[in-house]
């Protein structure tokens, strides 16, 4: 595990690298990764991306099944066959040709699926039955900008009732929260930062707090230029009795957010990279925390993963004032390419009280900002602003996610909401687990049961494994001859894999994240037994230098 100079005298060093995200680090990875497998005819297994190597099948085939529909009302319209040119679809009678067309295909999963969703949203959801198809069927063709800008009304309403179940338990605060629909969770955040910053809410050098190890980019985004903001780590360094990580937040980290110059709070719960969900005591503790001592603490969650733990309740259920909510639906269907998110913000919030807090001058600098698109736009809610500055305010007319998205978007949420036993979710949850327990078999170790584990990623320590399992010497010994990015190197150069170092989520230094969720099931045993060949290394170099491991090392 000893640092290596490039063959190419242009290529960065091991140390230069270091300094890079690890998701740019993994990049280099790769190039090393690719020479170990040209020379030594390994595989090359790359563990360090969150991509999950499973798809929902049905959503889709009802999408283009859909998309047939549109194209025959479109034609139904206006047809030139010789030009490749058509309409526009109408209205009137469409939810009655939508149950024909159905009747006369066959009864595949995806036929089954638009019927449930008409039954659903006339039934369930007492939508007008012409309204809703049409808005599906010009979505699917996408011949129009999105109108409202925000999210379509038909697909809010179900997402709504999809993230009720998802995320709130089935039991949503009262009220409702009102949806932003965005490329993707990282659209999500770049789009609150900036109007949380242009809107006064947050100002330069305004201090925030991390839950901390944490996604990257969130630990990078803070402290760009037009943000510099201050930063407090809110850190997940709660242990249990042998030393292990449980990834959760100890009473005395979530105290600091007492701190009155804490003006907010982010979080990704289920965590990445730790990979599990905020405990319940925790929860309440926070809530607790803001409703007595902090009632002006805005939080940020992204809660991307909360559908790989069974009984997932977001803090936008219990804390719906000071939430916003981002949610993506990218790892749950495997649509990282659609780019689907949301923002939601409940309709009783701190954000849009504090706007009507402001001080004159700075209510007239926002008047002049938004006076363009609205005739009272000190009225103006802050999701609304949020739309407006997505696409720089002047061309907000134009914003909004494109139809075949939100169409995408809106039957994910309808397959997830018909699926009355949870079939879908409790398989993806067991490929995840089932990766986890082979990772662990392949190591050698055994698994501790974890009812709020993801598994979608596992962090590994192995400082804190060393530590209990073979003694301070050994980690000492470690510490002195090797820099703790070796492991994620030598893992490339030698064995073919790629894992990100946990140190660059502010984890701890000698730690790697696994992604269980992108690799054939195969690929897990194999990585845990290449992390135990390297540990035997390290310690068969310990035992030469006089080290003296435990009888059950030898």
């Amino acid at each position: 595990m000893t640092e290596q100079t490039p063959e190419d005298p242009g290529a960065p060093s091991d140390r230069e690298l270091r300094k890079l995200s690890p998701f740019e680090l993994k990049d280099a990875l790769l190039q090393v990764t690719d020479e170990a497998v040209k020379t030594r005819e390994a595989v090359m297994l790359n563990a360090g991306r969150g991509n999950p190597n499973w798809i929902a099948t049905t959503p889709r085939e009802a999408f283009f099944l859909l998309g047939q529909f549109a194209l025959a009302e479109s034609r139904r319209a206006w047809d030139e066959p010789g030009v490749g040119l058509a309409g526009m679809p109408r209205s009137p009678g469409i939810a009655r040709r939508l149950h024909d067309f159905l009747d006369a295909s066959d009864d595949e999963p995806a036929v089954q699926l638009l019927r449930g969703a008409l039954t659903y949203g006339e039934h369930t959801l007492g939508f007008n039955p012409d309204r809703f198809v049409w808005e599906l069927t010009d979505a699917v063709i996408g011949d129009n900008y999105p109108v409202p800008d925000r999210m379509l009304p038909h697909a809010e309403r179900i997402v709504q009732e999809y993230l009720a179940r998802e995320l709130f338990t089935g039991r949503p605060p009262s009220g409702r929260f009102d949806l932003f629909a965005v490329e993707g969770g990282t659209a999500a955040m770049t789009y609150l930062f900036h109007s949380l910053m242009v809107n006064g809410l947050l100002h330069k050098g305004d201090t925030i707090a991390l839950g901390s190890p944490l996604f990257t980019p969130y630990l990078e985004l803070p402290r760009l230029d037009e943000f510099q903001l201050r930063t407090v780590d809110i850190q997940q360094s709660a242990t249990a009795k042998d030393g292990r990580h449980t990834w959760q937040y100890p009473d005395e980290e979530l105290r600091k957010l007492e701190d009155p110059r804490i003006k907010a709070f982010f979080v990704v719960n289920p965590s990445n990279p730790g990979a599990v969900a905020m405990r319940k005591e925790s929860v309440h503790k926070l809530v607790e925390l803001v409703r007595k001592r902090r009632p002006d603490l805005l939080i940020i969650t992204d809660d991307v993963y909360g559908t790989f733990v069974n009984g997932f309740r977001s803090l936008a259920a219990d804390l719906p004032r000071n939430t916003l909510l981002v949610y993506s639906y990218s790892k749950h269907f495997g649509c990282t390419g659609w780019r689907l998110g949301v923002v939601a913000l409940h309709e009783d919030n701190i954000l849009d009280e504090a706007l009507a807090k402001q001080p004159a001058s700075e209510r007239a600098r926002l008047d002049a900002r938004y006076g363009a698109i609205s005739l009272h736009p000190g009225r103006l809610k802050f999701i609304d602003r949020v739309v407006a500055d997505s696409r720089a305010v002047a061309l907000s007319h134009t914003a909004g996610l494109s139809l075949p998205q939100q169409l995408q978007m809106t039957l994910f949420s309808l397959f997830a909401l018909l699926d009355k036993d949870d079939v879908y979710k409790k398989y993806c949850q067991r490929i995840c687990q089932d990766r986890l327990q082979a990772l662990f078999e392949g190591m050698g170790i055994p698994l501790h049961e974890d009812p709020l584990r993801t598994a979608y990623y596992q962090t590994l320590d192995l400082e804190a494994w060393c530590r209990e399992h073979i003694g301070e010497d050994f980690v000492r010994f470690v510490q002195e001859h090797h820099d703790p990015l070796d492991i994620v190197f030598t893992l490339a150069r030698r064995h073919g894999v790629v894992l990100l170092n946990g140190s660059g989520f502010e984890g701890p230094p000698w730690s790697a994240r696994v992604s269980l969720a992108n690799l054939e099931d195969s690929a897990y045993p194999r990585i845990g037994r290449d992390l135990r060949d390297e540990v035997r290394r390290a310690i068969d170099a310990w035992k030469q230098s006089g080290g003296e491991p435990p009888p059950d090392m030898h």
